[in-house]
């Protein structure tokens, strides 16, 4: 059973970046493909960025593209997502899936294993 945990998130003004990582357990993590995901109040989860299980691959939210960043480091079991010039829109809790043997799917069904979020909120 692959358990992910997520950090990286807190408060950032506008403008500004951070990274949030994901450490997943087990050691066939370089099988997976990996997502991330965010979650505001009163909203659906939605498609953020993913990677494929070699990391060859990469997608993003067409919300995102150009500012956020998806990679993976399989020595660490690791999975990372740097975001740059972020916006008060921005604001979710975000959470990292997994999907076994995937390609980097934008939809949360393929994903079998998700870790318990972390919040990040970018004031104006």
């Amino acid at each position: 059973q692959m358990q992910l945990v997520e950090s990286g998130g807190g408060l950032v003004q506008a403008g500004g970046s951070l990274r949030l990582s994901c450490a997943a357990s087990g050691r066939t993590f370089s099988t997976y493909a990996m997502g991330w995901f965010r979650q505001s109040p009163g909203k659906e989860r939605e498609f953020v960025a993913a990677i494929s299980w070699s990391g060859g691959s990469t997608y993003y939210a067409d919300s995102v593209k150009g500012r956020f960043t998806i990679s993976r480091h399989n020595a660490k079991n690791t999975v990372y997502l740097q975001m740059n010039s972020l916006k008060p829109e921005d604001t979710a809790v975000y959470y990292c899936a997994a999907d076994h043997w995937g390609s980097g799917s934008r939809w949360a069904s393929p994903y079998d294993h998700w870790g318990q979020g972390t919040q990040v909120t970018v004031s104006s």
